[in-house]
């Protein structure tokens, strides 16, 4: 009894042993993927503008041009998920202004992200969500979809593009508020926004031209504290891809018709629930 006894403290103590090696082995490759991160950097991105009112309102200050612009709210990852029998969305900063004006802004590496397809759904679901029961259609506030983009997807050479409604038959501006701007991330002009395209695309905060930036990048890249909120927001993110990896494969094994909604659960390591709902979803 007392061999199997020190078998199993044995035992425990080797998963323990493993388990703290794995996960040093995991901390150390996030440590090396912090280095090379930028604010255009999804990762990097969300953290960088977390309850920081000041640099959104900075940011949307000299993408729009106006010094005066006041951001009373702000959110990272602000959830769309409400929007009944539509496809989900998460914008990654939402900002409102004191005049009630709406902002998303979105950073987009891959060029396929900002199509102007997206850009469209993105308006009209911050449309859908701010609009109330009983308000009238134009209560609808001016809203701002701006995609900072790492490429000149335009390929003017501008540092910005901004697309409005225009009556084609009268040439006037339809001037329904919706506003939809693309901001090239590879703009290296002297100007304000050449500066913060700039600070976009350094991976060190003493690179970095304004303030603001740079003082949030050193945090999360050289504090203690900043550098751990950083490895938990890429351990989230991971664990995040995982599972829609997990609902992807489940989605073709509900449309295979073979297996049931255990042995599906089962093999993709989701709940049943979680089965079912897909299941209720494909065939809604």
């Amino acid at each position: 009894m007392a061999e199997k006894s020190n078998n199993i403290t044995n035992n425990n103590a080797d998963d323990r042993t493993q388990t703290d090696n794995k996960s040093q082995l995991t901390d150390e490759l996030y440590l090396e993927k912090l280095k090379e991160l930028r604010p255009l950097d999804d990762e990097f991105m969300r953290a960088l503008f977390r309850n920081n009112l000041p640099l959104a309102q900075m940011v949307l200050r000299i993408i729009l041009g106006k010094n005066d612009l006041v951001l009373t709210e702000e959110e990272t990852q602000y959830d769309l998920k409400r929007l009944a029998g539509g496809r989900s969305l998460c914008l990654d900063v939402k900002g409102v202004d004191d005049a009630n004006k709406q902002y998303d802004i979105e950073v987009q590496k891959a060029s396929a992200g900002a199509r102007p397809h997206r850009a469209r759904y993105h308006s009209s679901a911050i449309d859908v969500d701010v609009l109330k029961a009983g308000q009238e259609f134009e209560e609808l506030p001016d809203t701002y979809t701006i995609f900072i983009t790492e490429s000149d997807v335009y390929g003017a050479n501008e540092p910005i593009y901004i697309i409005d409604r225009v009556n084609k038959t009268t040439g006037k501006d339809f001037d329904d508020g919706e506003h939809i701007i693309y901001v090239n991330g590879a703009y290296e002009g002297d100007s304000d926004i050449g500066k913060l395209m700039h600070d976009f695309r350094c991976k060190n905060a003493d690179d970095m031209n304004f303030d603001l930036m740079a003082e949030r990048t050193r945090y999360l890249k050289e504090d203690p504290k900043g550098v751990r909120e950083m490895c938990a927001i890429l351990e989230e993110m991971r664990n995040d891809a995982v599972h829609e990896d997990r609902l992807r494969t489940a989605k073709q094994l509900i449309l295979g018709g073979k297996l049931s909604y255990e042995e599906i659960a089962e093999s993709t390591r989701l709940t049943v629930t979680e089965v079912q709902n897909l299941a209720e979803v494909k065939t809604a």
